[in-house]
C-alpha cells in the first residue's frame, strides 16, 4: 500500500450534514451487501485530498442511533477508497473539566449497546480482531492537531461509554459510568462504528463534542434544549474547521499504518477455507477482500 492515494473520510454525527469547500462535490448512492447506507456519500477534493462524507443520520436526522446501519456505512465507506476514517459525535460529559463546547479526541470505548450488528463475520466465515485499541493512534493525534487549529478547547484521551438510547441515562447509570466504571464522555453511536472500521481494515479515530454535562452534574436539570443546541450549532462550526485541517495535516498519499490497523485481518480469519461460505465470502469481498482474495 506504499504511494497508495490517500482518502480521508468523515462520519459526520448531529449537527454536522456536510464539508464546507469541496470542489468537484457531488452525492453519490453506494450499495453494499449489508443494506443501504445512512445517505449518499459527498465525495469532492479539499486541498488536493480526496475526501468522502456520509451523514451517520441521514440529511435531515432520520436514523436513530439504532436503526444505523453500521455495516452498510462502512462497508461504503471502503468502497469508496477510504484509508482514513474521522468520527465527529456529539456526547454528553462526565467531567466538570470537559466542559460543554469542549471537544475530546477518544482513546476508549465501553460497549454498551445491544441492539446492532457488531460485526461482518459470522457463520461461515468466523474472524476475531483486536480492538484492545480501537482507535488508530496515528490519527487521533492529527485529530488533536486540527482540533488545536479551530480555537476549542480540546482533551487529548477519554474514555465513551456507548449506550443503546435513544432515551439518555438515569442519574443512577449516569452516576455509576462516571464514578465507578471510570467513563468521561457518553454517546449512542461510536461503537459497533469503530468496531466494523477495524475489521474493515480502516484507520479510524473519534472526535467527541461535548453538548451538556450528563444526568450526574447537579446543574444537568436546569439545562434547557435551547442552550443544548446553542452549543450543538457552535460546535459544528468548530468541527467544519477541523475537518478543513485534516489534508493539510494528512497530506494527499498514503503509506502503511505503523499500528497495523490497516492489517488487522492478517491472522483473524479462523474458518478453514474449505469450510468457508462462498456467499459470505462474496459479502466479505469489499471490507476482507485483501485476506480472503476478494
Amino acid at each position: 500500500m506504499t504511494g497508495q492515494q490517500r482518502v480521508i473520510g468523515v462520519m459526520g454525527g448531529s449537527g454536522v450534514y456536510e464539508i464546507d469547500g469541496l470542489k468537484d462535490a457531488a452525492w453519490q448512492r453506494v450499495e453494499t451487501p449489508w443494506g443501504d447506507p445512512s445517505d449518499a456519500l459527498l465525495s469532492g477534493t479539499l486541498d488536493g485530498v480526496n475526501m468522502v462524507f456520509l451523514p451517520r443520520h441521514g440529511r435531515g436526522h432520520v436514523h436513530s442511533p439504532s436503526t444505523v446501519n453500521y455495516r452498510a456505512n462502512i462497508d461504503a465507506m471502503k468502497q469508496m477508497g477510504v484509508t482514513d476514517l474521522f468520527s465527529v459525535s456529539a456526547v454528553g460529559s462526565f467531567r466538570e473539566e470537559m466542559a460543554p463546547g469542549d471537544f475530546v479526541i477518544i482513546d476508549q470505548f465501553i460497549d454498551r449497546t445491544f441492539a446492532r450488528e457488531k460485526s461482518f463475520f459470522g457463520t461461515g466465515c468466523v474472524a476475531h480482531v483486536s480492538v484492545a485499541h480501537p482507535v488508530c493512534e496515528r490519527l487521533s493525534g492529527i485529530a488533536y492537531e486540527a482540533a488545536r487549529t479551530t480555537g476549542v478547547t480540546v482533551h487529548k484521551g477519554g474514555t465513551y461509554l456507548a449506550m443503546e438510547g435513544p432515551q439518555f441515562s438515569s442519574m443512577a447509570e449516569s452516576k455509576m459510568y462516571r464514578e465507578s466504571w471510570g467513563c468521561d464522555v457518553i454517546g449512542m453511536t461510536n461503537m459497533p462504528e469503530a468496531k466494523l472500521a477495524r475489521e474493515a481494515e480502516i484507520c479510524y479515530a473519534s472526535i467527541a463534542m461535548v453538548t451538556d454535562y450528563d444526568s450526574w452534574h447537579p446543574d444537568h436539570g436546569a439545562v434547557q434544549i435551547t442552550d443544548i443546541l446553542a452549543t450543538l450549532k457552535a460546535n459544528t462550526a468548530h468541527a467544519k474547521s477541523l475537518v478543513a485541517a485534516l489534508p493539510g495535516l494528512l497530506g494527499g498519499v498514503y503509506a502503511p499504518c505503523e499500528h497495523g490497523c490497516d492489517r488487522a485481518l492478517d491472522y483473524a480469519i479462523m474458518t478453514a477455507p474449505d469450510k468457508r461460505d462462498p456467499l459470505m465470502i462474496e459479502k466479505l469481498s469489499t471490507v476482507a477482500g485483501r485476506v480472503l482474495g476478494g
